[in-house]
């Protein structure tokens, strides 16, 4: 490459000879600092467009026990959970972790790391694997996303010690493991990144904690009374009223003949003294 470049410049300086070499100058210095970038970008790109196509291919075909996207603001930062196996302390687990690609990928290794306390791996610190950047020299180009996904689970199952792991009891996995999901809850990126997880624990949580039916309370001896009283009043005060009704009524009743036939003889009885005269 650099031989190209000085040729080009030689060619130049050769060819336009009223050109002044500031010039030449100028142009030799973009050729040679243009040119890193523009690899840079290209192997970007390539990068980019790799990690495009694993993820849909893993979205047809996800690996067992494994959930993993990419960050919706950066497809260069992965952020995965892995579910521990039955049969292991870790089962009932769900671990959150994240994978970091170089702009290299898939010629330069990532990084992988786990957010979750698992008692197996370090939080926060990079985990040292055979397809981890720890070891850039055994790196395979034609592994994916889904093969260290695989192998990352395989080697948390397993025992065997290494940079980033930590010593724990078995019952000390189990409690970790019994609590991921409500440490995992806090995290506003893991909620963010893996709704059906947030969903899953808050069902959980109902189940656990189921919410207490609304009982209305018993009402009290006065409350029970009162209706008691109110229906006595109520019969009473139409007892009461009942004669005055009956007294009217009697009253609007007494017939109109009875009243003239006592006036007619009320008149006869007045007259008597009159017609012996």
């Amino acid at each position: 490459m650099s031989s190209s470049r000085s040729m080009t410049t030689r060619t130049l300086e050769s060819t336009n000879s009223g050109i002044s070499l500031h010039r030449l100058h100028l142009l030799n210095s973009f050729l040679n600092s243009g040119f890193p970038r523009l690899s840079y970008l290209m192997a970007e790109n390539a990068c980019v467009k790799r990690l495009q196509k694993e993820y849909r291919a893993l979205c047809k075909e996800p690996v067992s026990h494994v959930t993993a996207r990419p960050s919706p603001n950066d497809i260069l930062e992965w952020h995965y959970v892995l579910e521990g196996s039955e049969g292991t302390p870790f089962a009932g687990g769900y671990y959150h972790g994240k994978i970091k690609f170089p702009p290299e990928y898939p010629f330069k290794p990532p990084g992988i790391s786990m957010v979750t306390p698992n008692g197996r791996f370090m939080t926060q610190k990079k985990i040292c694997l055979s397809m981890s950047d720890f070891h850039p020299e055994s790196w395979n180009p034609m592994w994916s996303v889904s093969s260290i996904l695989t192998g990352l689970l395989s080697f948390m199952m397993d025992n065997s010690p290494t940079t980033g792991s930590v010593t724990t009891t078995v019952d000390e996995k189990q409690r970790l493991a019994k609590s991921s999901l409500a440490f995992n809850y806090k995290n506003a990126t893991f909620r963010k990144m893996f709704p059906e997880y947030v969903e899953k624990y808050e069902q959980q949580q109902l189940a656990e904690n189921p919410v207490p039916e609304q009982v209305s309370p018993m009402p009290t001896q006065k409350e029970q009374s009162r209706p008691l009283l109110e229906k006595i009043g109520k019969e009473g005060l139409n007892k009461v009223e009942a004669p005055r009704d009956m007294k009217h009524h009697r009253r609007q009743s007494f017939p109109t003949w009875m009243v003239v036939l006592l006036v007619s003889v009320f008149g006869m009885v007045m007259a008597l003294p009159l017609l012996q005269l």
